[in-house]
């Protein structure tokens, strides 16, 4: 019998009951390791599951994130939860359904092929019987490794084709809008609330602290001090929120001595300690006759959430069970044991959803306040960041400089492509690099060790992330300057080095395409041989109207941007219509974009629009600041955010195939968004504008 691989998720995790179990009948309970973030992924991965197993989504019940019922997905991250963790779900249950389908067919005495599923009900055509789930439960062994060989492959047939493809309501949102739906509004009984008292530099260190006065604010009832960790306690969250602030005049920090005061990204980044390497090359060089060259750069970006970050601890039983908002519920466990220095099997993580996310935020550290101040005070404790901490103590965005060098040759085609990048470790989360991650546990006595930071490699980048072009070219070099230390602590956000690296690319592109005096779209289809993304090219163009951009009135733009996230993900085209007048107005963007198999069309739609609002944010806007002693970046006026009014109209078309595998669409759309905004400029102002954000002041400056 054909063995057909399995997926990596399902090789870590074998079992069937990881995946599957009858312990809520009458539901059918669906475990999976990839968790709710505000993107819609819990309504997709049910409908895929609803499909292979015959029932309807109404008959799920849903685990997700638990450490103790789910399997271990590692982070809900990079697009990835429909590509691998569908997949995965799509294998397990097919498994299960063919391990049912078998013990119905002798059950009936009937051949397997005559079976057929609805809503749970096993039914054949040569019989009059019929059977659910719930009866079938106490004869099947579900302690056993799943497999795919052909005859499981040929059940196939069996499976539903109801809910995949088709939009359905988020049953998630009716519960957020309605209230009580986030880990905000998650109590336990005899609950005590915590504050932390921090720098404005997360990585400051205390000199001197006088405890007993901080004990005497009103609502203060315990003070959680350990080395640099210094927390309050109370009953009252009110009273504390209003003793966290004065407390800070009771402690002295120290500002760690790396940090120095903030300059232009460009000349910040270039001037600290960097690595080099080749990390790609391909091809042989050929003889160019004009050669273009420029550089690009970003800043420091915070995650920004409305919602600031919340986490719960109990420890009860021998157990410390965390209720969190984390992307990695079963990293963030064994990174807390590591961090309480216990056995990682007396801690129990729980995700709870939180405010949007997109990367590594605040989420994890809060979670190890919480644990830790529980630990250490033996009560159920809730705590919840303020908005300044959720701007200074997150990991931020990482900057970066990316510089391209392009010979062409006298037919116009790009024939040597030179790429260098310069940018601080994008990825630094928790259990990540097999060292500890977690804010408070460098900061209690005895602190845990900050290890060196370092990025993810190709294919999958970190800050090298699509920068190896998808256009066709006779050779290209990427270098990597890799930053060990920045002046900030970064990690993941939404796209990772993607976002600037495509914002630059395309910039570079319609650069060059000027330069030549050809069609900046011409010009990319020239240099494509890959048919989806000509195609998705041209229907964007008949979007977009792309031909009549040039009766467009003075002062107003249309750009366009384009790129398949990783190389390997969804392909995603963006165009964009601005006016310059005091300020930049975004009036209309088009999108279209290619992801393979659609699971829920209107969930795509979503993720796409999101990603294009919140490009925007960043493109136009969003910047960090700090001087020597911290970042000073701490609310809404210091680190503004796009506004309800300046969302502009956004059309998203689909290109479905429904035959292909399905792609990672949630990050495609930021890159193309900011190319879009940064070519649209050139037709608008007549500027190049190359270091984000492309604020009017900053505009203002160009020469």
């Amino acid at each position: 019998m054909t063995q057909i691989t399995l997926p990596p998720n399902i090789v870590s995790n074998p079992k069937l009951s990881q995946w599957f179990n009858f312990s809520h009948l009458p539901k059918i309970t669906v475990c999976s390791g990839k968790v709710e973030l505000g993107q819609g992924i819990q309504t997709a991965l049910q409908q895929i599951a609803a499909d292979e197993l015959g029932i309807d989504l109404h008959q799920i019940h849903w685990i997700a994130g638990d450490t103790h019922d789910s399997p271990d997905e590692w982070y809900t991250a990079g697009s990835l939860s429909i590509e691998n963790g569908g997949t995965a779900l799509k294998v397990a249950l097919g498994f299960a359904r063919t391990l049912c389908l078998e013990l119905v067919a002798k059950q009936f005495n009937v051949p397997m092929e005559t079976i057929s599923i609805d809503q749970g009900i096993f039914k054949s055509t040569q019989s009059t019987q019929h059977i659910s789930y719930g009866q079938l439960a106490p004869m099947i062994n579900l302690d056993v490794d799943i497999d795919v060989s052909e005859s499981i492959l040929a059940t196939k047939k069996q499976a539903q084709q109801k809910w995949v493809g088709h939009n359905v309501r988020r049953e998630d949102l009716q519960t957020k809008l309605s209230g009580a739906a986030f880990i905000h509004d998650f109590s336990l009984a005899n609950m005590h609330h915590a504050r932390m008292i921090r720098a404005s530099h997360v990585q400051s260190t205390i000199v001197s602290v006088d405890v007993k006065k901080i004990q005497q604010l009103p609502g203060v009832e315990q003070v959680v001090h350990s080395g640099s960790f210094l927390a309050i306690v109370g009953l009252n969250e009110a009273l504390l929120v209003i003793a966290q602030e004065k407390a800070m005049a009771f402690v002295t920090w120290q500002t760690p001595e790396y940090v120095q005061e903030q300059s232009e990204t460009e000349s910040m980044i270039t001037g600290l300690k960097f690595g080099d390497e080749i990390a790609y090359e391909n091809g042989i060089a050929k003889s160019a006759v004009k050669t273009f060259k420029a550089r690009y750069s970003r800043p420091f970006i915070a995650h920004a959430s409305i919602g600031p970050a919340c986490a719960l601890a109990e420890e009860k039983d021998g157990v410390l069970t965390v209720w969190s908002h984390t992307q990695g519920s079963h990293l963030l466990k064994n990174q807390i044991a590591v961090g309480l220095r216990q056995d990682p099997n007396t801690v129990k993580v729980i995700h709870l959803h939180g405010a949007g996310c997109y990367g590594h935020n605040s989420a994890d550290d809060v979670a190890f306040d919480a644990a830790f101040i529980a630990k250490m005070t033996k009560l159920p404790i809730r705590i919840q960041w303020s908005r300044e901490e959720e701007l200074t103590a997150s990991p931020y965005g990482a900057p970066g400089v990316v510089e391209f060098q392009a010979g062409v040759d006298e037919k116009g085609a790009i024939v040597n492509w030179h790429t260098e990048v310069w940018s601080p470790t994008h990825i630094h989360r928790p259990g990540w690099s097999g060292k500890l991650n977690l804010l408070g546990a460098w900061m209690i006595d005895p602190p845990h060790p900050i290890d060196v930071t370092k990025d993810n490699p190709l294919p999958q980048g970190g800050g090298l992330r699509n920068s190896i072009t998808l256009y066709e070219v006779a050779y290209q070099q990427v270098r990597h300057h890799m930053i060990p230390q920045a002046p900030l602590r970064t990690s993941a956000l939404r796209g990772l080095g993607a976002y600037l690296n495509i914002f630059a690319m395309e910039s570079f592109m319609d650069e060059i395409a000027i330069e030549l005096g050809v069609d900046s779209l011409d010009f990319r289809k020239q240099h494509l041989n890959d048919l989806r993304s000509i195609q998705l090219l041209d229907e964007l163009a008949k979007m977009a109207n792309w031909s009549t951009r040039a009766s467009l009135p003075e002062g107003s733009g249309m750009g366009m941007g384009f790129a398949r996230y990783k190389n390997t993900g969804a392909y995603c085209g963006v165009m964009v219509q601005l006016r310059a007048e005091e300020k930049i107005y975004i009036d209309q963007v088009w999108a279209v974009c290619d992801a393979g198999q659609v699971i829920n069309p209107d969930g795509l739609i979503n993720q796409i629009e999101g990603g294009i609002i919140q490009s925007i944010s960043w493109t136009l806007k969003e910047m960090v600041h700090w001087n020597k002693e911290g970042v000073i970046s701490v609310n809404w006026d210091s680190y503004p955010i796009l506004n309800f009014d300046e969302v502009p109209k956004v059309q998203v078309k689909l290109l479905d195939h429904p035959n292909a595998p399905s792609l990672g669409g949630g990050e495609a759309a930021a890159g193309p968004t900011a190319a879009a905004i940064g070519n649209a400029l050139v037709q608008a102002l007549g500027l190049r504008a190359r270091h984000l954000p492309l604020t009017v002041e900053r505009l203002a400056q160009i020469n």
